[in-house]
């Protein structure tokens, strides 16, 4: 098995075959257990994983301009509102992030606070305060 894009890319042709179906909380589940296995294992993570791991939570905060405890994949969906939809979404933001400048990993950004749907429509307050890890401008 290759490095985590690798496994990404046959998870994306069969999810079926390697989750059992097309849905961003599995594979976020997945992606746990695969960076604790291979802690478990004493193999160090490659350097693409550390980036993933490291940095791919703030660029999706960065990308849908939230701020939250809320993991990647909530975030995700949250705005796809559906698991299937989800899953598409994060290989798109995935091949994105891959692509990022990663100079702008730790430039600090105005973040919504808070949100809330309204009206069928994602309301948010701009915070004033700043990120200490943020992702690439998208």
């Amino acid at each position: 098995m290759g490095g985590i894009y690798a496994v990404l890319e046959k998870i994306k042709d069969k999810p079926g075959m390697y989750i059992g179906k097309s849905s961003i909380t599995i594979l976020s589940h997945f992606l746990i257990g695969y960076e604790f296995a291979r802690s478990e294992l004493g193999l160090e993570l490659t350097e693409e994983e550390v980036d993933f791991y490291e940095h791919f939570h703030a660029w999706i905060e960065r990308y849908f301009n939230v701020r939250t405890c809320n993991s990647w994949a909530n975030i995700i969906l949250l705005f796809t509102g559906d698991e299937s939809r989800a899953f598409d979404c994060f290989f798109k933001l995935l091949d994105e992030f891959k692509k990022r400048d990663k100079t702008l990993n730790n430039r600090g950004e105005n973040v919504i606070k808070t949100y809330f749907v309204q009206d069928g429509k994602i309301v948010g307050e701009i915070g004033k305060e700043e990120r200490l890890h943020s992702a690439q401008e998208v």
